[in-house]
């Protein structure tokens, strides 16, 4: 007779435990809930705002239509020679290389210089992964101009002609009218 009253008594804890689980849990999925509708809402702003701050960007209207890209071909194996008459191997004093100027692409803060016209590097990035493409032009004393520049989405190789145009134009700018100014190198984070 002793083990009714025990057996009711824990019948009516395991209920009432189970109650009180089923009440958390609700209040859980209750504020779950709502503490997502709050990161939506955040969201939805961030959105908001980053469409607000993102500058409205214009394609180049003179900048000629860049050929399609030639199919890769590594270089044959061997020693390839320099050539000191455009890219000296050394040079007899300390190369000078230049504070980055960082600008929003489409800005042209240089004087266009018309450079004589030369092969254009072809780049095998993934363009959807850049976010910003620095140019370096130097000049015949070896002094290095740095250009970067940010990119958007739908940035690719057409638009590259822009960013060396800059780092030329700035390094005949700066250099005092060098028309020795080449495109050095082009890189991409």
């Amino acid at each position: 007779m002793k083990l009714a009253p025990a057996v009711t008594f824990s019948m009516l804890m395991v209920s009432s435990l189970v109650a009180s689980v089923a009440r958390a849990e609700d209040r859980h999925d209750g504020d779950k809930h709502e503490r997502h509708e709050q990161r939506q809402e955040r969201r939805e702003v961030r959105g908001e705002q980053h469409q607000q701050a993102r500058p409205e960007v214009r394609r180049e209207e003179h900048l000629p239509p860049r050929p399609a890209p030639p199919v890769w071909k590594g270089h044959p194996p061997g020693v390839h020679p320099a050539t000191p008459q455009y890219h000296p191997a050394y040079h007899p004093h300390s190369v000078r290389v230049l504070r980055p100027r960082v600008m929003h692409y489409g800005e042209h803060p240089w004087r266009r210089w018309g450079h004589p016209e030369f092969v254009r590097p072809v780049y095998y990035w993934e363009w959807s992964l850049v976010r910003n493409v620095s140019c370096i032009a130097e000049d015949s004393y070896g002094d290095q101009y740095p250009v970067s520049e940010s990119a958007f989405s739908g940035f690719g190789l057409v638009n590259m002609t822009a960013v060396e145009d800059d780092a030329l134009d700035r390094c005949y700018d700066e250099s005092g009218g060098d028309p020795n100014c080449y495109l050095a190198t082009c890189s991409h984070y």
